[in-house]
Order: structure tokens, then C-alpha cells, then sequence
């Protein structure tokens, strides 16, 4: 069985991430980390304490990452000195802690990727096609929507469609308009709109619950574990899927 920790747990994330977890024969919930001084420190969740002690993760084999971009390149850190591969799915990182991640999966496997939804993935490899084949005779925008708790924004997978889109097509000096809305309790949705005078093109993604990037997230976890040290996304695990 693959021993998995999951970091920031008690979030809506984590907590899915360990309830489908539990449920899959081919991992185990070893470790579960939250923040210093969150209220659920000390109570157990499938068994397992919620901790901030980063030495839990010694001896797993992958550690699943859904915090702060600050907590995600502390874990980075001891990730890197236990060796255990990772998934991050941290959004809102900025170019030097990225640049950290660059540099730790020259050591480890890393999985790194905006938005785990296999369904999303799928997506990002649609739009790509689209951007090659229409080149600069179709004007695109994009338009995304979450949550009103969703600090990000844009989103880490709208600004992602936006660079698959110019480095696909090359549009590098073009400037592609994201529309970013932040209402309710919308889990997730993205539409890319490839417009010309002719006619109109969309490629249009909803989430419906976030199991789906919680699935996700696990698929990758096992893919991980398989793999030497590099950086990889989950077009990488969609590859391997039939």
C-alpha cells in the first residue's frame, strides 16, 4: 500500500482528499499536517492525529499537498530531506516558489498542476489543439468562476489555459482576457471562447463537487510514486490511463 500524508487536512480539500482515500485498497493515510495553532490539532481523522510535526512524513511515500504557498514550500523542504515524492496542488504561488519546486524535483518526483480533475486535464489538451489549429484568425477569451472563498484570481487553471493558448498558437504578444467571477459556492467552471467573424468555438468545463479534484489528486499520488525524481502534471497520468 501507497503510505500517504496529506497536508492541510482539515481544509475542504483535504478532508475529501483522506475520505476517498480511505476507501481506495492501495493507500494508506500515514501522516495528517495543518497549520500551527489550527483548533483540530491533537483530534484524529481516519485514525490518524492531525499534527504540525513535519517528521510524519518520514517513511511515506508521498506526501499530498492542498495548503498555503508558504506551508507548501516549508513541506517542500522536508519533502526534499525525507525523500518522498509529492503531489501539489497548491494554488497562488509566485515565480520563486515555483522556482523551488523546479529545483527539488531535480532530487524527487513532483507533481505539479493547477487543477487535479482529470476531466480538466482533458480539457487543457482540447484548448491546446484548438489554439494550434486556429492560430491568430480566432480571438479568445476566457472566463472563470468559483467560489466566493477562493482567494486566487484569476484562477491558477485559467492563467494555465492562457499560456497553453499562446505558447500553442503563437500569440505570445497577444493579450488574452480572463473574466473572473466569485459567487456562492460554485465549485469550479471554465469556458474558452475562440471567436472569429464567422462563427464561435467553446470548450467549456464544470466542476460539480470537488471529488473530482480529489480523485484526481489520488490517481496522481499513485502515479507518482512509480516515477523518478522530475516534474511532472497530470497530462503525464492521463497518459498512462487506457
Amino acid at each position: 500500500m501507497i503510505k500517504t500524508v496529506v497536508s492541510g487536512c482539515c481544509g475542504k480539500m483535504g478532508r475529501r482528499i483522506i475520505a476517498l482515500a480511505a476507501e481506495d485498497r492501495q493507500l494508506k493515510l500515514s501522516g495528517a499536517i495543518e497549520a500551527k495553532g489550527h483548533p483540530q490539532i491533537g483530534e484524529r481523522v481516519s485514525d490518524i492525529e492531525i499534527r504540525t510535526d513535519l517528521s510524519i512524513i518520514r517513511g511515506a511515500d508521498v506526501l499530498i499537498e492542498f495548503s498555503s504557498p508558504e506551508a507548501t514550500v516549508e513541506h517542500l523542504a522536508a519533502a526534499l530531506k525525507y525523500k518522498t515524492a509529492m503531489v501539489i496542488g497548491t494554488t497562488g504561488l509566485g515565480v520563486q516558489q515555483i522556482e523551488k519546486i523546479k529545483q527539488a524535483s531535480r532530487k524527487i518526483a513532483i507533481i505539479f498542476s493547477p487543477n487535479m480533475s482529470l476531466g480538466i486535464n482533458l480539457t487543457f489538451s482540447l484548448v491546446k489543439q484548438a489554439a494550434q489549429k486556429l492560430r491568430q484568425c480566432y480571438k479568445v477569451d476566457i472566463a472563470e468562476a468559483h467560489h466566493i472563498h477562493k482567494k486566487d484570481k484569476p484562477s491558477g487553471t485559467a492563467k494555465r489555459l492562457a499560456e497553453l493558448i499562446k505558447g500553442s498558437s503563437g500569440r505570445q504578444d497577444e493579450e488574452i482576457r480572463i473574466d473572473s467571477i466569485r459567487k456562492g459556492e460554485i465549485v469550479g467552471d471554465h469556458q474558452i471562447s475562440f471567436n472569429s467573424p464567422e462563427d464561435t468555438i467553446i470548450i467549456k468545463h464544470s466542476a460539480k463537487t470537488r471529488d473530482i479534484f480529489a480523485q484526481g489528486a489520488l490517481e496522481a499520488a499513485k502515479f507518482v510514486v512509480k516515477q523518478g525524481p522530475g516534474l511532472y502534471d497530470m497530462q503525464d497520468v492521463l497518459e498512462t490511463r487506457e
